[in-house]
């Protein structure tokens, strides 16, 4: 058993130490045999890894899902040769873990990690579960939990760099759809999620520029008054750099 696999284990199935000796027996036991499995099953180790990955994955338990988007962390970290080996089923427990019903900690991890993935398998293969990622981090871009909408917005930079020919038509009308909150949050309560909205902008932009074929209306009537001022008062910059590329 490599590294990896021994952090994913001991993330897995972590061994309370302040439990009595009589308490903790059945528990090393249960760890042993897991080892011991992975340990002689020489020929496929790792499949039996991505198997207790995606039982954990599903578990009715909140706390082993989330320590399974862990596991599913640590390997893209540590071994990303292996993930991009068994890619499909990784997007797919990752995507699972994204729209998880009750736990923002489960939802955390999955964006975290498929933040990671996509810039390591840079954003190749990603087939239909670029709509599935696309949709749900839409929807946590307005989240009430910062930490959830620091990560959305980060994630949506990166698949907005990563929508290639294929997805094109797709990601622009998601990004349209999206203007009102990619506006609102550049003034985001907390700091990290207004520069990550402010990076996110950006990455958006080129989804954003208005055909002059299909514009009836001049330059200074297609101008929102009220956001040019707020622009220029907070993000002078950023105004010009609208007007630069016809988003205002």
């Amino acid at each position: 058993m490599d590294q990896t696999q021994r952090r994913i284990l001991d993330q897995l199935f972590p061994i309370p130490t302040s439990q009595p000796k009589k308490k903790r027996t059945p528990v090393m036991s249960f760890f042993s045999k897991v080892s011991g499995k992975l340990s002689f099953q020489k020929r496929e180790p790792l499949k039996t890894m991505f198997s207790i990955l995606a039982e954990r994955a599903r578990d009715p338990s909140a706390k082993k899902r989330h320590m399974a988007m862990k596991g599913l962390g640590t390997l893209a970290c540590d071994a990303p040769g292996k993930v991009r080996k068994y890619k499909k089923i990784v997007l797919d427990l990752l995507v699972h873990g994204l729209y998880d019903p009750v736990s923002s900690e489960v939802i955390y991890e999955s964006m975290t990690t498929l933040s990671i993935i996509l810039v390591k398998i840079q954003g190749k293969g990603l087939g239909s579960f670029f709509i599935d990622i696309t949709l749900q981090t839409r929807i946590l871009l307005d989240d009430e939990n910062d930490s959830l909408r620091y990560s959305a917005f980060v994630l949506f930079g990166q698949l907005a760099a990563f929508a290639g020919r294929k997805w094109k038509k797709f990601f622009t009308t998601q990004v349209k759809q999206t203007r009102d909150s990619l506006l609102i949050h550049l003034w985001d309560r907390n700091p990290q999620v207004a520069q990550a909205c402010k990076t996110t902008f950006r990455a958006c932009s080129s989804y954003l520029r208005l055909r002059k074929e299909y514009s009836f209306q001049s330059e200074e009537e297609q101008r929102n008054p009220k956001l040019c001022r707020q622009l220029s008062h907070y993000h002078p910059e950023l105004l010009q750099f609208f007007y630069a590329n016809k988003i205002l």
